[in-house]
């Protein structure tokens, strides 16, 4: 046996995950499969917790939201934070305590901040006009919530446009000029009591060097909110740590990370006598190397490139066709085997830009071999759709050498879940 990958090992040249063999876990379960080492996921979590010790992490859940790996979370001592009401419904059911939960988002309807108000968690707004709803919202309801504002910091991180979230051109978050201004109008208003400051700069960032720019310019609008009179008990300053997809990247770590903006925070804390906490939202960080989508190959054909047709497309694994992502590709059942040609890993959806890798070099591929998706656990299986009318495949949990089904595979009566024909049709 020997490693592939830092928790991945290849035994009798099949790759093995947790201590199983992938090939038999298709052989049990079924093609495609998300596979997820419970043991990886863990030892992720703790790493960022060992960088900050003195921080709360809220689990960024958009990442992957599967009420097992919540509840992992949860046991860890995990916060959350969420983006919808459904994330926020998940958490709470998961145990991660209303108090450790920021119901994040730049476009809440109204039914998901009664639903704030009603379970009681914190909220990071992201406009005046969301101010204004919650407040009145609150105020019908005799309730005070606990809220921070999204900084939108311009600040631009090395990763690309569609997850770079601290741009000013952004969506997200207040510009940073007019945060001040926000937090005054929140000091006047009834139903809403500003207790944090929240920012977040992008995700996949492998030049952690704009992190030491943001938290300077949060902890100058920190100072400048606590001249009002709001007394801040939490600075959340997101994540956004990328991970090495390709081999031979050099990524920074949550230590790099906590010995760049710890001194920052501390000395700026210190300065003025102020000690609010630190929150952090790791998600990808956490999840992704945790997790393998293992797909079958269902065809091969040579055209202008060598074809390897498989059976799951973006509707599983969306990434490298919305952000021209990078996965590492591994052939399961011939993991040791030295690479023959240069292939193109297709998926079966009806889009030309159903493509999960391009023009790698991998050993010979035939017809019912499996491939192996790497770093498949973040932004994975929580973007899948049913497109194509596909049902979305299973997803096992792996812990030395045990395995539980953490997701059944989809059936054909999940495709018409929710329908209803009309009686004029029967």
């Amino acid at each position: 046996m020997f490693t592939i990958k830092n928790h991945l090992q290849i035994e009798n040249s099949h790759l093995t995950i947790g201590g199983v063999d992938s090939v038999e876990l298709i052989e049990q379960y079924g093609s495609p499969l998300y596979v997820t080492n419970e043991e990886r996921l863990r030892a992720n979590f703790r790493r960022y917790k060992d960088a900050f010790p003195d921080a709360n992490l809220y689990y960024a859940a958009k990442a992957n939201a599967n009420f097992t790996i919540l509840r992992i979370m949860a046991d860890e001592g995990a916060g959350a934070d969420v983006f919808s009401d459904g994330e926020l419904y998940m958490a709470l059911l998961a145990g991660i305590p209303k108090e450790k939960v920021l119901f994040n988002g730049n476009s809440k309807s109204d039914h998901e901040l009664l639903m704030a108000v009603k379970t009681g968690v914190r909220v990071s707004l992201d406009s005046l006009d969301e101010l204004k709803t919650l407040s009145t919202i609150a105020k019908n309801e005799g309730a005070v919530v606990d809220i921070s504002f999204r900084v939108n910091p311009d600040v631009s991180p090395d990763t690309h446009p569609k997850i770079s979230t601290g741009l000013r051109t952004s969506k997200f978050g207040v510009p940073h000029d007019e945060v001040v201004h926000a937090y005054k109008k929140a000091l006047d208003l009834p139903g809403v009591n500003p207790v944090g400051i929240h920012c977040h700069i992008g995700s996949q960032i492998l030049d952690i060097t704009p992190f030491a720019e943001a938290m300077t310019k949060m902890m100058d609008l920190v100072e400048q909110v606590s001249r009002l009179g709001a007394e801040l008990e939490f600075v959340d300053v997101g994540s956004g740590l990328g991970i090495p997809y390709e081999k031979g990247v050099k990524v920074p770590t949550p230590q790099d990370l906590a010995d760049l903006i710890l001194p920052i925070f501390n000395e700026r804390c210190k300065a003025g006598g102020i000690s609010p906490k630190l929150i952090l939202e790791p998600g990808r960080y956490v999840a992704a190397d945790s997790t393998v989508l293992l797909t079958t190959v269902n065809t091969m054909k040579e055209a202008e490139k060598k074809f390897v047709g498989v059976d799951a497309g973006f509707n599983l694994m969306i990434r490298p066709a919305m952000y021209d992502s990078y996965q590492h590709i591994v052939v399961a059942n011939k993991a040791d085997a030295p690479a023959k040609n240069i292939y193109t890993i297709a998926g079966p959806i009806c889009e030309t830009g159903d493509i999960l890798a391009h023009d790698r070099e991998l050993p010979q591929i035939e017809k019912g071999d499996i491939i192996a998706v790497l770093d498949a656990g973040a932004y994975g299986f929580s973007m899948s759709s049913q497109y194509n009318g596909r049902v979305r495949c299973a997803e096992v949990l792996v812990n030395d050498g045990e395995v539980d089904v953490i997701r059944k595979r989809e059936t054909y009566d999940d495709l018409l879940a929710n329908q209803i024909l009309p009686a004029r049709f029967l």
